[in-house]
């Protein structure tokens, strides 16, 4: 109970200082310029506007790591994935494998809770095009890299599209976890066992094998022209749940 206390108020603090974060003058204009002018559709809306702060449960055993915040999705609710397409389609078979308690994510007072998972993202803030500069994720890696280590549950990274896979990645060996990058490529339903752990982690309890897993980004973009299907991206999700949860399944299985 002590540990999910620590874990809760360590993370609530970090998305605190996400929120308050001013690193990138560029993002920052964009937020607060689409904001400002808003959709048509959204005229009435109170836009959040700021960085957005990660959203799930701290004693999650599986991660689920995003691209950034869609301009009049997350940056208009405050929550990753909530009021856009990538959502419509993403919390929806969250429900289906259990991660999340009702199926559709409107906005941040909207009841939802998910269960055993976390979501996040590489890139905090909405990027003009959804492309991020290359120095704009570098300045958002510290947040991850807290991030991750804040949650000490965490069995199973999901990479929800190739910059969230290069982004987790690079985690993996500014911490030392993974020398180089090697075979660890991208593509949808790849699977890796993470051969090492930090010098932080080695101290602690960790579980001694994570896996990292990756899917097409639930972009509407993919989404609509069959890139990738509900019944994919359940597929991932219930592979995560297997690993997460089944220690004798998981060591059998390595890409």
């Amino acid at each position: 109970m002590t540990a999910t206390i620590s874990a809760a108020s360590t993370l609530e603090m970090l998305n605190e200082r996400i929120v308050a974060c001013e690193r990138c003058p560029r993002l920052r204009d964009y937020c607060t310029a689409v904001a400002e002018k808003k959709r048509r559709a959204w005229r009435d809306f109170d836009y959040w506007g700021k960085p957005v702060p990660s959203f799930g449960d701290p004693e999650a055993r599986v991660l689920l790591v995003g691209l950034a915040p869609g301009a009049h999705g997350s940056n208009r609710t405050g929550r990753p994935f909530t009021g856009d397409g990538s959502g419509d389609f993403l919390y929806p078979l969250l429900h289906r494998a259990g991660f999340a308690s009702q199926p559709s994510a409107m906005h941040r007072q909207d009841g939802m809770v998910l269960r055993d998972a976390w979501i996040t993202s590489v890139v905090r803030c909405a990027p003009p095009r959804n492309k991020p500069l290359p120095e704009e994720i570098a300045r958002c890696s510290p947040f991850l890299d807290e991030e991750i280590e804040a949650l000490t549950r965490v069995r199973v990274i999901v990479c929800l599209g190739k910059i969230g896979f290069d982004g987790v990645v690079a985690h993996l060996m500014r911490t030392g976890q993974v020398e180089r990058r090697g075979q660890l490529l991208f593509g949808h339903g790849v699977e890796y066992a993470i051969p090492g752990r930090s010098a932080v982690e080695a101290s602690r309890s960790r579980p001694a094998k994570r896996w990292l897993l990756a899917s097409y980004h639930p972009s509407l973009q993919n989404t609509n022209t069959g890139k990738l299907t509900a019944a994919m991206m359940l597929q991932v999700l219930r592979r995560a749940q297997s690993l997460a949860g089944n220690e004798a399944q998981a060591e059998g299985t390595n890409a």
